[in-house]
C-alpha cells in the first residue's frame, strides 16, 4: 500500500512523500525546499530511499543536494535533463518503468513546460503525479517547447483511466478556477465545484488531489473542442489545438 503526504513548500509548490508500507521505502517527489521536506522526513521516517523530479526547475529540486547527502537518496529524473538536474543518478526514459518498494510507476514523457517534463504514473495504486503540466483547472506555462507539444502532453494525461488520481506541482488552483469560468461560464460542474475550491482555499487546505474524469469535466484546457468555448472566444471553426493556443496566451495575461 502506498501512503502520500502533502508537503506546502515555498509560496504555493507542493511536494509529496510517497511511503510503500509493505517494505518500508520512502520516496520524495520533487522537495522544493530542504527545510519544509526534512521536517517531514524526519519526523515521519528518519529514512529517505529516492527523490523523483519530474522537471529540472530550482522550486522542483531545491532540496535535492541536501536531501541526498543527508539520507544517501538516489535521484532520478528524466535522461533529457541529466545535465540540469542536480545530483542525479538513474536517468529515466518515456515508459520506463521503476519501482518504489512494491509501487510500480511509469514514466509519461510530457514536454512543453520544459523539454525533459515527466509524469509519474502508478497505474495499480491509480495515481498520477504531473509536476508543471497538468494542474486542477489548469496547465503549466510553455518556457522551453511548444504549444503543440503541451497539447499533445496533455492529450497523453486526459488518456489515463478516468478514476486517476492527479497530483500537481503548485496550488494555482483558485486562479485557474476564475480563468475556466471566464470562458467557460455555462460549464455547470464548474460552477459546482466552484464552491468546494472556495471552502478549500477560506480553510487554506490543499485543493490536490484532483482526478482525470474531474478535469475532463472542468478544466478548459482538456475541453478545447467543446462549441461553447469556441463560440465565447469567437472562435467557431478553430481546431482544438487553435483554441488551446489562444487559451494559453490568454491565461499567460490573466
Amino acid at each position: 500500500m502506498l501512503n502520500i503526504e502533502i508537503i506546502s513548500c515555498l509560496s504555493d509548490n507542493y511536494s509529496y512523500l510517497i511511503h510503500d508500507q509493505d517494505t518500508n521505502t520512502v520516496a520524495i517527489i520533487d522537495p522544493s525546499d530542504f527545510d519544509q521536506c526534512d521536517q517531514i522526513i524526519k519526523k515521519k521516517y528518519n529514512k529517505l530511499d529516492y527523490i523523483l523530479n519530474t522537471h529540472h526547475h530550482l522550486d522542483h529540486v531545491g532540496g535535492n543536494q541536501k536531501l541526498k547527502e543527508k539520507y544517501k537518496s538516489k535521484i532520478l529524473g528524466s535522461e533529457i535533463d541529466k545535465d540540469r538536474i542536480p545530483g542525479i543518478d538513474i536517468n529515466l526514459r518515456e515508459k520506463q518503468n521503476f519501482k518504489i518498494g512494491k509501487a510500480s510507476f511509469e514514466v509519461i514523457f510530457i514536454p512543453g513546460h520544459t523539454k525533459g517534463h515527466i509524469a509519474f504514473y502508478f497505474k495499480d495504486e491509480k495515481i498520477v503525479f504531473t509536476g508543471d503540466t497538468l494542474f486542477s483547472l489548469g496547465c503549466g506555462k510553455v518556457f522551453e517547447g511548444t504549444y503543440d507539444q503541451m497539447f499533445s502532453s496533455l492529450k497523453k494525461l486526459k488518456n489515463l483511466p478516468k478514476d486517476t488520481k492527479v497530483y500537481c506541482g503548485h496550488e494555482y488552483t483558485k486562479k485557474n478556477l476564475d480563468f475556466c469560468l471566464k470562458y467557460d461560464f455555462n460549464n455547470e460542474l464548474l460552477k459546482k465545484k466552484s464552491n468546494w475550491i472556495n471552502s478549500k482555499i477560506e480553510s487554506n487546505s490543499p485543493t490536490v488531489p484532483t482526478s482525470i474524469e474531474e478535469e475532463e469535466e472542468t478544466n478548459i484546457f482538456l475541453r478545447c473542442k467543446e462549441p461553447s468555448i469556441k463560440k465565447a472566444l469567437n472562435l467557431n471553426n478553430a481546431s482544438e489545438q487553435e483554441i488551446f493556443s489562444k487559451l494559453r496566451d490568454l491565461k499567460d495575461s490573466f
